[in-house]
C-alpha cells in the first residue's frame, strides 16, 4: 500500500507538471486567427484560376480575420471622425474590396509556399504582436500582425511588411493626396479602381 500511495503521488505530481505545459503549448486564440487566414489563403492559391474567380470564396477569410472598419478608419486619418455615416460605410466597403482583390492577385498560385506562425504572441498592452514568416523557395519573409480584440474575437489592426514597416502608415501616406483633392467620394472611386486593377 505505501509503494501504490508513493506511485500515485508520484503521477499526480508529474500530472500537475505536464499540464500547465500543454496548455501553454496551445496556439494562442490571436495566432490562431492568423493560421486560420494562411490556410484558407493557401486553400484559395492551390485553386487557382481568375483572381474574379477566386474573390467571393476568399472574401470571408479577410472580413473574419481582418478589423476592416478601423483599418479603413486608420487608413483615412483624422478626417475620418468628421465624413458622414455613408461615407465611412463607403470607403470601409472599397478597402474591403480591394484589400480582398489584393490577396487573390498577388498569392494566385501555389508554387510550395509556407506560412509559419509563431503561436506565442507578443503583448502589447491589450493588443498582441502575431509574428509569421513567408517562406518561398530561397526567401524567407516576415509579417507581423498587429491584433485588438473587436466584440470579443481577435482581428489583425494593422500588418508590418518584412517585420517593421506599417501597412497602415503607409496607406495613410498614399491615401492623404486624394482625400485632400477628392475628398471621401475620390478616395472610394480610387479604391475600387485599384481592386477593378487587381482583379483584371
Amino acid at each position: 500500500m505505501i509503494a501504490l500511495s508513493r506511485r500515485h503521488t508520484l503521477l499526480l505530481t508529474a500530472a500537475a507538471l505536464v499540464l500547465p505545459g500543454t496548455a501553454f503549448a496551445q496556439t494562442d486564440p490571436a495566432a490562431q486567427v492568423v493560421q486560420d487566414f494562411y490556410d484558407a489563403l493557401v486553400a484559395q492559391m492551390k485553386k487557382g484560376g481568375p483572381a474574379r474567380a477566386r474573390f467571393d470564396t476568399f472574401r470571408p477569410a479577410v472580413q473574419k480575420a481582418f478589423d476592416i472598419p478601423g483599418m479603413t478608419a486608420v487608413a483615412v486619418g483624422p478626417t475620418w471622425a468628421s465624413l458622414s455615416a455613408g461615407d465611412q460605410k463607403a470607403l470601409t466597403d472599397t478597402f474591403e474590396r480591394m484589400t480582398v482583390a489584393n490577396y487573390v492577385k498577388n498569392f494566385g498560385s501555389f508554387g510550395g509556399e509556407k506560412f509559419t506562425v509563431d503561436p506565442a504572441p507578443v503583448p502589447r498592452g491589450a493588443e498582441k504582436l502575431i509574428r509569421s514568416k513567408l517562406v518561398a523557395g530561397t526567401d524567407t519573409i516576415p509579417f507581423n500582425y498587429r491584433m485588438r480584440q473587436v466584440n470579443g474575437d481577435w482581428k489583425v489592426f494593422d500588418i508590418f511588411l518584412n517585420g517593421n514597416i506599417s501597412q497602415m502608415a503607409q496607406k495613410r501616406s498614399d491615401f492623404a493626396s486624394t482625400l485632400a483633392a477628392a475628398g471621401p467620394q475620390g478616395l472610394a472611386k480610387r479604391l475600387n479602381a485599384l481592386a477593378d486593377q487587381e482583379l483584371s
